[in-house]
């Protein structure tokens, strides 16, 4: 769908899967099949594939991209509840509304990283939470070939960080899907660490190996749980925490970029066996 409304070249292409579905706007040539004042004067389109499965279900289901202004008026602060939403607008426009769809309280992530990727030299428009650096993928056929690749990530960014002479710890934030093998990724690293008996902290929410640090965030709900953790008296310098679940990391991302090295992990299924494994090295201003 995305070649029907933008030219995309390989080189591009390559790049978007690398950083799509994900918290970024590319902008790109258009093709001119929607509405004009979608485009910019240049005729340029920004587009976007968010990771949600909800409004990707949707766009698939009607067959066309949608396009949609913020949930926020112009010059106010954007919004992460319906409650909140909904207590900023008079009667005459809650009238306008046809449906909302309330998806609880949403993490406080800043805006998309807007790229541009019209000119051989790429730009970034506006920063948000991610910065587009540098990222790789790897495809995964096995929880063997997960944990090789868990295991070379981990040994090549701390060889990074003792090359810097970096006294940040290292944090790898880590999404996807439920049984996509996040916990397996996080036990290869930990088998670079010589720790062999990693277990999924679900219920817990964590558990401490020596220096390394092992969160779940899958039943984590409030930001009250989230500071109830402790988590900045382990971001001390040689410490390594990895965060399941990283998606419900929003309310302390700032902690972890002011105090850490942070990579972000993506997974995504490709079939029942196969997964593709993002590495973003990229993150922080």
């Amino acid at each position: 769908m995305l070649a029907q409304q933008v030219t995309i070249s390989d080189l591009q292409s390559a790049i978007v899967s690398e950083i799509l579905p994900g918290p970024f706007t590319i902008i790109l040539p258009s093709k001119h099949l929607v509405e004009k004042s979608l485009e910019s004067e240049s005729g340029t389109l920004g587009v976007r594939i968010p990771d949600n499965k909800l409004m990707c279900g949707l766009v698939k289901k009607f067959g066309k991209p949608v396009t949609a202004t913020s949930a926020n008026l112009t010059g106010r602060a954007p919004h992460y509840s319906s409650k909140s939403f909904l207590a900023n607008l008079s009667d005459k426009k809650k009238q306008l509304i046809d449906l909302l769809v309330d998806a609880g309280q949403l993490p406080k992530n800043k805006p998309s990283t807007v790229v541009d990727l019209t000119e051989s030299n790429i730009k970034i428009l506006r920063k948000g939470d991610v910065e587009f650096k540098d990222s790789k993928t790897f495809l995964s056929k096995s929880a063997k070939e997960t944990k090789k690749i868990a295991f070379d990530v981990i040994s090549s960014e701390t060889k990074n960080l003792t090359k810097r002479k970096s006294k940040k710890p290292l944090v790898f934030i880590i999404e996807g899907e439920l049984g996509v093998g996040k916990t397996v990724l996080v036990k290869g690293m930990g088998e670079f660490l010589n720790i062999k008996n990693i277990v999924s902290p679900t219920y817990v929410i964590y558990y401490e190996y020596g220096n390394f640090f092992h969160y779940d965030l899958y039943n984590v709900m409030e930001k009250a749980e989230l500071n109830y953790l402790g988590i900045e008296k382990n971001l001390k310098p040689g410490n390594i925490l990895c965060f399941e679940w990283g998606e419900k990391a929003g309310e302390i991302i700032n902690l972890l970029k002011s105090k850490a090295e942070i990579i972000y992990i993506k997974m995504n299924y490709v079939n029942e066996r196969e997964r593709k494994i993002i590495i973003n090295k990229q993150i922080t201003k």
